[in-house]
């Protein structure tokens, strides 16, 4: 079943808009309805004040009405694996359980996955507000 999200992470990196980094990154994330929901980063001239990957497909997501994501898959090129940065953890985070698999790609497919608490340890999220 990862192989839709997988193929999602994939036509999106295609897409991606990266003229100052040249790093193209695809995300795509499954909502707790099965739907998919991807997206690319977007650069722009005042670097670094693009969009990542992750925080596009998770605001199409939620565009879409959906709160809660299953699954996430991120895909970039090049030998290192292409983990969420920080921000965009939280971002998953916030839409998140801790035991969400994050599958971390290349475009041949999977290298690594994880979870959510694996990657953000002791982490903040909303029920820390109540």
């Amino acid at each position: 079943m990862t192989e839709d999200l997988i193929a999602a992470a994939r036509e999106a990196m295609g897409r991606a808009y990266a003229p100052y980094s040249g790093f193209a990154v695809g995300a795509a994330v499954r909502a707790d309805d099965g739907k998919i929901y991807s997206g690319c980063n977007v650069e722009n001239a005042a670097y670094p004040e693009g969009l990542c990957a992750e925080a596009s497909a998770i605001a199409a997501m939620v565009n879409a009405g959906a709160r809660y994501l299953s699954e996430v898959c991120v895909m970039g090129k090049g030998d290192a694996l292409v983990t969420p940065c920080g921000g965009c953890r939280q971002k998953i985070r916030e839409f998140a359980a801790g035991s969400t698999a994050i599958h971390i790609c290349g475009p041949d497919g999977v290298r690594k996955t994880t979870t959510l608490d694996e990657l953000l340890p002791l982490s903040f999220g909303p029920e820390n507000l109540k």
